[in-house]
């Protein structure tokens, strides 16, 4: 689905270096813009979505990956400074924006926000949650408790009326048919090695909602958490060929880049553990699909659940296909649709500004942290 940019929020759009900056359209001249710098890592489809969504009371500078020098540079005029996800907002960065109303993380990752510095500065800080990143960490616990439960076997077992060899009672508190199929391998979550490859946003809210089922939760990234924030998630730390190596469910949330493109491929299969189960939500062009499919079919990997592929949509040639219509082979596809049905819409990032308008109303803020 293509994205469409909203020309009665805003129709006025240049590039200044990395630098997006967007003007309402028809603005009247009394109302005053306030200039708010947008820092994120994301590509310009999100950050399309995110300027047509923009109110018309900000003047959004959007800055994508910026060095120090440049996000410096724009925090001295800086009315408000958004941060989608992660980066560092340290105290020189704070002091910089001496007329800062709000610091405004999207996402619960807080950890590289120095609070007391804005607490010095008088500069309240809020997080806001991604709704998209929480429902795509939603599917991930359903694709895992489906792989360790065995969800399409038994379902396409228990839709069979065969013989099964016994025959069928009514059931009351004395008499019931446990597992009247003879089902194998079914397992559980708990005490299990769940890794997180790629533990960003969706990862961390991944994390939480796994601790209650009880696995030993360990992660790869290519910056490491403070040890604060591992004990708040409860997660720990491991090289990614450890991780590999030592999970019974592995869980790919890497995104796309050159470096990563069909990166797990044949040899990362070949070293995970034999019947271990794959789990992505990740940059589906991360992953070689034959290579994939090679490993299921083999037996070496017990089982995998995706949502995003190398080809969108789905191609009738991949290699995942035939092996996910026979239901006893542990697979689940689905249309990526973790995020939901309107994630890729405009009007979900409105959201994103609810702090930052209620300021300039006058009102009590969200989440807010310092």
């Amino acid at each position: 689905m293509a994205l469409t940019f909203d020309s009665s929020v805003a129709d006025a759009r240049r590039v200044v270096g990395s630098r997006w900056v967007v003007g309402p359209k028809n603005l009247e001249a009394s109302m005053q813009q306030y200039k708010t710098v947008f820092v994120t890592h994301r590509g310009a489809r999100h950050q399309e979505a995110v300027l047509a969504a923009a109110p018309a009371e900000l003047d959004i500078h959007m800055l994508r990956s910026p060095s120090r020098d440049e996000l410096l540079a724009e925090m001295a005029q800086a009315e408000f400074l958004i941060s989608e996800r992660t980066g560092p907002i340290d105290g020189e960065i704070i002091r910089a924006g001496k007329q800062l109303h709000l610091i405004q993380r999207l996402g619960s990752q807080t950890h590289d926000i120095d609070l007391q510095a804005a607490r010095e500065a008088g500069v309240p800080v809020c997080y806001w949650p991604v709704a998209s990143c929480i429902m795509v960490s939603e599917h991930m616990v359903l694709q895992l408790l489906s792989l360790a439960k065995r969800l399409r076997e038994v379902m396409d077992i228990a839709l069979e009326a065969g013989d099964w060899g016994q025959k069928s009672q009514r059931c009351d508190e004395d008499y019931f048919a446990y597992n009247w199929s003879g089902r194998e391998g079914l397992g559980s979550l708990r005490g299990r090695t769940v890794g997180i490859l790629g533990l960003g946003e969706i990862g961390t809210e991944l994390a939480r909602r796994l601790r209650p089922f009880e696995p030993t939760l360990r992660y790869n990234k290519r910056e490491r958490l403070p040890r604060e924030a591992e004990e708040g998630l409860g997660v720990r730390f491991a090289p990614e060929d450890e991780l590999v190596a030592e999970s019974d469910f592995l869980c790919n949330l890497l995104p796309f880049f050159p470096e990563t493109e069909q990166s797990i491929g044949t040899r990362f299969f070949a070293r995970m553990k034999p019947g271990a189960c794959f789990v992505s939500c990740g940059a589906g062009a991360v992953i070689d699909e034959q290579a994939l499919a090679e490993a299921l079919r083999s037996g070496h990997l017990g089982g995998a659940a995706l949502d995003t592929y190398t080809w969108e949509p789905i191609r009738p040639q991949n290699p995942l296909l035939p092996l996910a219509r026979q239901p006893r082979a542990n697979i689940l596809l689905t249309p990526h649709t973790a995020a939901g049905s309107d994630a890729a819409n405009p009007k979900e990032r409105k959201d994103d500004y609810s702090n930052l308008l209620q300021v300039l109303q006058g009102e009590s803020l969200r989440y807010q942290l310092a």
